[in-house]
């Protein structure tokens, strides 16, 4: 490798927006996530659905997925 031209490889701590850090390899000064595996459904395996207008039960009622018509 050329000298003077890469940046510097360090030991940085990511923090999640859950509250979950760890400690990985970066050439940033600090990481800031919205997810993690710690919070992550795939991961976690519980699904979390943010439904601010109603969306979920609209398409619900639409396609007959619910008794509410």
């Amino acid at each position: 490798m050329k000298d003077g031209i890469h940046p510097k490889y360090q030991k940085v701590t990511v923090k999640c927006a859950c509250g979950n850090t760890f400690e990985t390899g970066s050439t940033n000064a600090k990481l800031d996530v919205d997810i993690c595996s710690a919070c992550h459904p795939f991961y976690t395996g519980k699904q979390k659905i943010l439904d601010t207008a109603g969306r979920v039960e609209k398409f619900n009622r639409k396609y007959g997925l619910t008794s509410d018509n």
